[in-house]
Parts: C-alpha cells; structure tokens; sequence
C-alpha cells in the first residue's frame, strides 16, 4: 500500500495534469472528484472518477468530500489522503471548509480571509500597491457605480480590458455572448457588456484597466510552489506564444515556451512568503512595452490549467506536493527559480504554425517543434487507450476548427 492517495478536486486539464503527474511520478491512480465529466478525462485509466453535480455548491461540497474522506480513509487505512484543488471554486471551498475537511484529508490552503482578498482581484491589486508589484491601471466598478453611470468617465483612454472581479460568482452566470475577458475598444462596447453582466444577476465588482498593447506573445505565466512553512520551493516562468480564442475560453494557454526572469521571480517570492501563502500560486502577467514592465493581471489560488508546463520540464508538481506534506522533506531556503528547454503545444502544430504572432519566441517554438521538444497535456503514453486516441484526435480537429472560426 502507498504512502499517501491523490485526491483531486475537478475534472478538466488542470486535474488530468496533475493525475499525469501522480502518475508518472508514483504509479498511481489519482481519486478525481468533480461536478461532471468533462471530454479531456473520458476514458482515462490514472483517473477513479467521482461525480456530483452540485458539488460545487458550498454545503453540498462541504457533504460530499466529508462522506468521500470517510470512505476512502476506510479503504486506506494509514495513508495520506493528499487533497489538491484544480479549480477557482475548489480553492474556495477548500478554504472555507479546511477546518472541517482536515480530519481526513492533508492539503495546503490559505484561510478564508486571505483566499477571498487574494482571489477577488479589485483587493488582489490592494496588495500589489503595498508589495511594489506593477499591474494594469484599473478601475473597481460596482454595481451601484455602474447604476451611477461612473463606467463613463474612465481615468484611462481606450481599449480598454473587462473581466469580473469574483470569477467564481462569474461562473454562475450565462448571457449571450459571454466571454471570460474583454477588449473594448469605445464606450458604447463597454456600456454593453456591463449592462449584460450584470443584466445576468452578477453582483460583484467589474474590473476595468487599461489595456497593454502587445497579443498573446506578450503575456507570461508563472507557478510557484510555497510549502507548509510559507516557503517558496520552486518557480517557474513561461511564455505564452498563443492563447484560445473561443469566447468561453479567452486568456486559457495554448502553447508555452520557457522563460527565466530571475528579478522578477525574487520580487513575487518576497510577496508570498511575506503574506504567508501556501500551496501552489499561479499568476498571469503581461509585458507592457511601454515601460518596459512585467504587470501582473491575477493570482489564481492553486495551480494553472496549463500546469503540465511544469512537470514537463522536469519540476513535477505532484513530487512538490509529496516532498512537503507527506514526507515534510527539510528545505534550505534556496528557491529553485528553474530553466527548461520543452514547449507545451496544446494545439495541432499547424495551428502553432499558422496563428502565431511572428518573432524570436515564435521561432524558439518552431526549433522546439522540429527537435520534438514538445508535449500535450492529455497525450499521455501511459493512458492511450483506442476510445483515447479517438477522443484527442477529435478535440485536435475541433481546435483546429475553432481557430479557423476565431482567428481567420
């Protein structure tokens, strides 16, 4: 019997990279539990998948993995119950109810307060004021100022960027049209898109900023791995060469080179150590060639999507999980700030090809691309049953489709 059981919460990329990276790391099948199945963890054999369709719901959740730390601590008697958010709305619940949920389950998660302050982004950019970390001007629209018509004299000129200030709240709605983010480029644009988010019974703060110039290939992405003694182990940067365009899935990456920015990686260790965090931190930034600064848009409180970046380039995240919180491994303090040399290609290489911006990072891709220094999430070796291969090549095709619609 092993050390310790995975135990993942959701059931799209992100949860898939990390059961890859429990995998290949241990040999073991991951626990998933998850609202409903999703395409990219059909016909998986690392995943035992668990379903509830209101399992995002705070009581029901609170139920449901109080009753699943129960059963599984039976079947495993003396094992580790190791439990990883890989969604917004896991996080949260995660948080609310850690109390409670520690009785069965070892995990990393910031307290409630911190969790809400860090994840609604109006007070997420409270703290990068106080930590000196550069982000986008932005504006904090609520519903009462909107209803005061204050969208109208914005302190900056546009385009402009919209996105909600609660992307969990966020997911809850639906409007036609609906996007996860914004460009705007007039007032009349941005008029509209408020009046149909909250139109739809959101009720929470509208981020507006100024927008950065520059598409996807000014965009970066970083993970950090904090420990249970609020020390930063590992970070890792990269590059975004493309991004989805379907409207529903805007700002998701969809191939990412490495990158190393050792400043700007010490600036955002001092940050989380300094707040004591926990657990991983995945942050999303933008280059702003104006001034030559990296401004970061958002925390997201638990790893990325994309978070197979990572693992692929040799700093697997389920080992960081492991290391701490079933072994509590001694650290030295020495956060290791890592290279790589390996893309992570979510799309055909056609698309890569054809849709991105050109560039020496484009062309850093392509020599990856040649050398086969690549890989994709869901192409697991291990789990490529014929349903499977069937099953990607379509997603393939579809993305294919979706670029051509979007892009074209």
């Amino acid at each position: 019997m092993s050390d310790f059981e995975a135990v993942l919460l959701g059931s799209e990329t992100g949860a898939y990279a990390m059961a890859r990276a429990f995998h290949s790391e241990y040999g073991i099948r991951s626990h998933v539990f998850g609202r409903l199945q999703l395409s990219v963890s059909k016909f998986s054999s690392i995943m035992e998948t668990t379903f509830h369709s209101d399992l995002t719901e705070p009581e029901a959740f609170r139920t449901h993995m109080l009753q699943a730390g129960s059963d599984l601590r039976k079947r495993y008697p003396g094992s580790v119950l190791l439990l990883i958010p890989c969604g917004d709305d896991y996080s949260a619940l995660l948080s609310r109810y850690r109390d409670e949920l520690s009785q069965y389950f070892t995990f990393t998660s910031v307290n409630d307060q911190l969790h809400t302050a860090l994840s609604y982004k109006s007070s997420f950019y409270d703290y990068c004021e106080r930590y000196d970390l550069p982000h986008p001007k932005t504006l904090a629209l609520s519903k009462q100022a909107f209803l005061e018509d204050r969208h109208r004299a914005l302190p900056f000129a546009f385009p402009v960027a919209l996105k909600p200030a609660d992307s969990v709240e966020y997911l809850s709605i639906d409007f036609p049209g609906r996007k996860k983010a914004y460009t705007l480029g007039t007032q009349e644009e941005l008029n509209e898109v408020v009046d149909s988010i909250y139109g739809a019974g959101y009720s929470s703060d509208i981020i507006i900023q100024d927008f950065i110039p520059g598409g996807d290939g000014n965009m970066r992405v970083l993970n950090a791995y904090v420990d249970q003694h609020h020390q930063v182990r590992m970070m890792f940067l990269g590059h975004v060469l493309l991004a989805d365009p379907t409207p529903e899935a805007i700002g998701n990456y969809a191939a990412i080179i490495p990158d190393f920015n050792e400043s700007l990686c010490l600036r955002i260790k001092h940050f989380l150590e300094d707040i004591r965090y926990e657990g991983v931190a995945n942050f999303d930034l933008k280059f702003d060639p104006r001034d030559g600064e990296y401004k970061l848009f958002e925390i997201n409180l638990r790893q990325g999507r994309t978070n197979f970046f990572v693992s692929l380039n040799g700093f697997n995240l389920a080992r960081y999980f492991v290391d701490d919180l079933v072994y509590d491994k001694p650290f030295d303090g020495n956060t290791l700030i890592g290279k790589g040399s390996k893309m992570l290609l979510e799309v055909p290489p056609s698309v890569l090809k054809r849709y991105t911006e050109a560039g020496e990072a484009k062309e850093r891709g392509l020599a990856m691309l040649r050398d086969k220094r690549y890989s994709w999430t869901l192409r697991y070796g291990k789990d490529m049953s014929f349903k499977r291969r069937l099953l990607l090549w379509r997603l393939g095709h579809l993305t294919s489709k979706n670029y051509a619609r979007y892009e074209d």
